[in-house]
């Protein structure tokens, strides 16, 4: 059992791709915790396991692991870095003592970097700021100094927060400094890194005499052991096969034995016999743990505080397929089998909200972000269903209600700066500040309905050629304004089933943008592409070229089409109104009217 004096919990916090995970690789590798010759020390992004992860190359869920260094035990958080995955940020926190804030070079604070910051100094954590990627050629370190002491200025509690040492970093190359290098190239390693966590990130404040206090802050699953429920031990220590206490959220008990401890080195978990206050453990045994609730001592089971999450902004409606091919590409696809996969969803999955609502769900959470996953992740599992567009959670505030508001900046070369600020001003944006930074970019800060937000990232990435930066994040609520107006043209949509044909999808391309090529199975209903004009259209697209007896010139020509465009899952869930639905199968997206048949469309219309 390590002593509190010699643990460091420290969490890693930045926006994202300001390096964190590469900061944890270089961590992991000069402690010594992989062999010379494991796969791991050729391997980058260490820490992000999930294919999501690597294919998106962001971290969507918190990590822990442990390094030692001389006699200390470092238990080191990696977080996210996108608001959407908030919720991981905030119950991860609890588990540490001090942050390292990484901070790009180039590009200072952005909008997350002051959500995670104010968090961890809201809980009382002690920040090591480091600024990362110094080689950078387009670097302004002083100006990013300046700006992150504006912004500790603006978050701190207490004054003790304003003190903070800062360090400076290229993660790729696991080097760090004390104070500035006049030679970047020169060899260096992370060490400084080491020494600060040491140093400036405080032990454990516990209780290693009192009685044994732990809240659950992380889950995971093991086809072998089952549930672990993962936290710091806050109070006493524990061993196992001990009977403890587990303390649900509205105040019920039951008496429960753990079976195995386990600790953290580097990737893995090792067993233990025992664990002190003030280290990171999992324990396993305890099947009915949820996260926010304490394993306590049997003879004085005391609760600690629960989490506090952030509500919701945006949720969905997610049910079983309903489309004519329902069945035929799934292994999942029943009410039943969808509700039970979203119930252990939310055991590890803290800001998701699930309502049922008739024979599917209501699926509430962070963004479109933190969602689109969710359905990425049921879909490889397996999983036959459909969504709704998104809609805003709105609250009701002294008989008013509010629907949730968010800060964008935007960062864009001057040319596209008109486009960007015209399509914000179809949306009710309000520009808040506009600057130039040194690069020669426009960074600007809008606020914006929330519900403003659904497909604004593809329409502006679509209009600045791929290269603008657009960030969001929460900034609270304001009264329902007024309706948006449509901003998409109508749909194409398919007048009968069958299997479209090179010679009819070549007359619907003078309609519009065709979502579909040749030799694809639709349905009556079934959106096929956009239109050039606002209202609707039906097409027939699987009609076939009469054969007659009679030669000419051109009938014997191969038709050309041009490429149809193949929407990506987050564009069909921009795509998508309110009359329509998005068909999710492990093979396939089709968008479909939510009224297959049209004279049920137009009825409805009325109504």
């Amino acid at each position: 059992m390590t002593e509190p004096k010699f643990i460091r919990n420290v969490a890693i916090i930045a926006h994202v791709d300001h390096g964190k995970t590469t900061m944890v690789d270089g961590l992991l590798k000069q402690s010594n915790t992989f062999r010379e010759n494991q796969a791991e020390m050729n391997q980058d992004l260490i820490m992000d396991s999930g294919d999501q992860e690597h294919e998106r190359g962001i971290t969507i869920t918190a990590k822990q692991t442990s390094i030692y260094h001389g006699d200390y035990k470092i238990n080191i958080i990696d977080t996210p870095g996108h608001a959407d995955f908030s919720g991981e940020v905030e119950r991860t926190l609890n588990m540490a003592d001090g942050v390292l804030l990484v901070v790009d070079a180039q590009e200072g604070p952005m909008p997350q970097t002051k959500f995670v910051l104010s968090k961890a100094l809201e809980l009382g954590l002690k920040p090591v700021v480091v600024i990362n990627k110094i080689d950078k050629p387009s670097r302004r370190i002083d100006e990013v100094i300046d700006e992150v002491s504006d912004l500790f200025l603006e978050l701190a509690i207490d004054d003790s927060q304003l003190h903070y040492p800062v360090y400076f970093a290229i993660g790729r190359e696991g080097k760090a400094w004390k104070t500035l290098p006049d030679n970047p190239s020169e060899h260096a390693d992370l060490s400084p890194i080491f020494d600060a966590i040491v140093d400036d990130i405080p032990a454990p404040s516990v209780d290693t005499s009192g009685s044994f206090q732990l809240l659950v802050t992380s889950l995971q699953y093991d086809s072998f052991v089952g549930k672990y429920a993962i936290g710091r031990v806050s109070r006493g220590s524990v061993s196992k096969s001990e009977q403890v206490t587990l303390i649900k959220r509205d105040g019920t008990t039951s008496n429960v034995k753990i079976d195995k401890i386990f600790g953290y080195r580097g990737l893995n978990r090792e067993e233990i016999d025992s664990a002190g206050a003030g280290d990171i453990v999992a324990l396993t045994g305890i099947a009915d743990a949820h996260i926010g609730e304490t394993i306590a001592d049997k003879e004085n089971p005391e609760a600690l505080p629960v989490i506090d999450i952030e509500a919701p902004t945006l949720s969905m409606y997610l049910g079983p397929n309903t489309s004519p091919m329902k069945g035929k590409e799934g292994e999942f696809n029943t009410s039943r089998q969808i509700g039970d996969r979203l119930k252990r969803e939310l055991e590890t999955n803290v800001s998701l909200r699930v309502k049922e609502d008739g024979i599917g769900f209501v699926v509430s959470g962070r963004g479109e972000l933190h969602l689109s996953v969710l359905i990425e992740t049921l879909r490889r599992e397996g999983f036959e269903f459909e969504v709704g567009r998104p809609q805003v959670v709105t609250i009701e505030e002294d008989g008013v209600t509010k629907e949730p508001i968010e800060e964008l900046l935007i960062e864009v070369a001057p040319e596209f700066v008109g486009t960007v600020s015209q399509e914000l001003g179809t949306r009710r944006a309000m520009l808040v500040k506009q600057e130039q930074t040194s690069s020669g970019t426009t960074r600007t800060t809008y606020t914006l309905p929330t519900r403003a937000l659904i497909g604004l990232r593809n329409t502006l990435l679509t209009a600045t050629k791929g290269t603008i930066i657009m960030n969001a994040l929460p900034h609270g609520y304001e009264p329902m304004g007024q309706k948006l107006q449509k901003t998409r043209n109508g749909a194409l949509l398919a007048t009968e089933a069958g299997t479209t044909t090179p010679y009819a999808l070549q007359a619907a391309e003078a309609r519009g943008e065709l979502f579909v090529g040749a030799g694809t199975v639709v349905y009556q209903g079934m959106i096929v592409g956009m239109n050039q004009r606002h209202e609707d259209l039906d097409i027939n697209v699987c009609r076939a070229k009469q054969l007659t007896n009679m030669r000419s010139s051109s009938s014997d020509g191969t038709v050309q089409l041009t490429p149809f465009t193949e929407l990506s899952l987050e564009q069909c869930i921009d795509f998508i109104e309110d009359d329509e639905l998005l068909e999710v199968t492990p093979k396939s997206l089709r968008l479909r009217k939510r009224f297959l048949d049209p004279n049920q469309r137009k009825r409805a219309a009325k109504a």
